[in-house]
């Protein structure tokens, strides 16, 4: 169910045309604009792009459901004076592609993630949480706003080493879970954090069509529910990792269970926090998973 419903077309393309008959356009103060589609890529962009950028995030509101965002007119608008725009990719921020379509626009660079991961068709479109991939997408970025400026090469260069240099207590507190936890069973409500627990070693218990339903905002069939409810009365998995921000009756069933069955639930959200940068949510999550197995074993 990611992507649009019901974009105001009419509207996004009258911006989108009004927006496209100039020059092309800088930020304030001569900085790079840039949009991304989820604040995750936005807040790397940021970190590697420093002050020489200007990142307008589309959706970064970590109480939403990011599956069923309506594009607007000023998010058109935005996107057409971007000279990067950054999208996920795999259908998740396809309300992206659709204002993207709708315009010829200047000289825009559009980087796409999938691509630069080679994942394509059904692939798990959560790509932030690839934590081992993430200095590739980070070295993208980097290389995009180089071309766009040249000028800034140092310190791009600088901010992407720094931004690398970052992500080492990350990777070290997702191989110490799998040092100790390899193998561990775990269940999810959705496959949000797919790449993490694949990262972590953790095996995956629950049922792929209970979380492929909650994905595309079905409810999950009575098989699957069933699975699901059997894992977690049997105390089958030592973790449940909850998608706070895709949630329905079914998943919220599931978190109670767990919780009256004395099974771990872990929060495991689709974007950051505001406030927080993509380092610190992702730790944050990583240590409360390490605690929750810890919790378990």
């Amino acid at each position: 169910m990611h992507g649009v419903r019901g974009v105001c077309c009419l509207a996004i393309v009258a911006a989108l045309g009004l927006a496209a008959c100039g020059a092309p356009p800088s930020a304030a103060g001569g900085r790079v604009p840039v949009v991304a589609g989820i604040n995750a890529w936005g807040d790397i962009a940021s970190q590697i792009g420093g002050d020489r950028v200007q990142v307008t995030s589309l959706l970064s509101d970590p109480g939403a459901d990011p599956h069923v965002h309506d594009a607007t007119a000023r998010e058109a608008a935005t996107l057409s004076r971007a000279r990067l725009v950054i999208k996920n990719g795999l259908g998740y921020d396809s309300f992206v592609d659709d204002m993207l379509d709708s315009t010829t626009g200047h000289d825009r660079r559009v980087l796409t993630v999938a691509n630069v991961l080679d994942e394509h068709g059904s692939a798990n479109p959560h790509l932030w949480y690839d934590v081992p991939s993430i200095p590739r997408v980070a070295r993208a970025i980097a290389d995009a706003l180089i071309a766009i400026d040249p000028a800034g090469r140092a310190t791009y260069e600088a901010n992407l080493d720094r931004f690398n240099r970052s992500l080492v207590p990350l990777r070290a507190a997702i191989a110490g879970i799998k040092e100790r936890d390899a193998g561990a069973p775990i269940a999810y409500t959705e496959r949000v954090p797919g790449y993490l627990v694949a990262a972590a070693g953790l095996t995956l218990a629950s049922p792929p069509e209970f979380a492929e339903a909650i994905e595309e905002g079905d409810e999950p069939s009575a098989r699957a529910t069933h699975a699901m409810d059997e894992l977690i009365t049997g105390r089958k998995v030592r973790a449940l990792l909850y998608n706070t921000q895709a949630t329905s009756s079914s998943t919220a069933h599931v978190r109670d269970l767990a919780r009256a069955k004395g099974i771990p639930v872990v929060a495991m959200s689709e974007m950051p926090p505001r406030g927080a940068t993509y380092q610190e949510w992702q730790i944050h999550q990583v240590q409360d998973l390490a605690v929750a197995l810890e919790q378990a074993a």
